[in-house]
């Protein structure tokens, strides 16, 4: 990508993410980045093209720190769990709510590339933990990895409140799976 197209993704990520998708024009992004209108055509053709680069940035960025965060587990169990640390870590500089949750009630159409890369980061973060689930023994890892992904989206849902649920849905999350892990003999 260019330094022009860095530039105007940069500047489309806080004004999408900060305003809203379909609250946002291309004259804005253009102006903000020091660009054109042509130039911001240029380089993607289209606001769709340019929305789903932005969420498929934001989307390589969180699967990135998911993955440390797994990564740095000391036990299978503990890795079940690990995406609700990463996110502790993501929401002290995304304090807005998830912007894949935003996207999809912005943009409803399953065919928009945006949606279709916002649909995939849910069901990637459902995947992964029924993966973890799976490694770590619990018992039904596919009805476990539901319920945590119901919990994970919960404390990202009510971020933007005044009250802080992560702490009590990570607990949570540690329970079901710890409930669910068959003891080893």
């Amino acid at each position: 990508m260019t330094s022009a197209g860095r530039r105007i993704v940069a500047a489309a990520e806080e004004l999408f993410y900060n305003r809203g998708i379909t609250a946002v024009g291309v004259d804005l992004i253009a102006e903000r980045s020091g660009v054109t209108k042509r130039t911001l055509y240029n380089q993607f053709g289209s606001k769709d093209h340019l929305v789903a680069t932005y969420l498929a940035g934001r989307d390589q960025r969180w699967r990135s720190l998911v993955r440390a965060a797994v990564d740095a587990s000391n036990t299978p169990i503990e890795a079940v769990t690990a995406p609700f640390e990463a996110l502790r870590t993501w929401s002290v500089t995304n304090t807005r709510g998830c912007a894949f949750i935003n996207a999809l009630a912005e943009i409803p159409d399953p065919s928009h590339p945006a949606h279709r890369i916002a649909a995939n980061q849910k069901l990637w973060l459902l995947n992964l933990f029924k993966e973890l689930a799976t490694t770590a023994g619990c018992s039904h890892p596919a009805t476990v990895a539901t319920q945590l992904l119901v919990l994970h989206e919960g404390a990202v849902a009510t971020q933007p409140l005044p009250l802080d649920s992560l702490p009590e849905s990570t607990d949570l999350a540690r329970v079901l799976v710890q409930a669910s892990t068959s003891p080893r003999h």
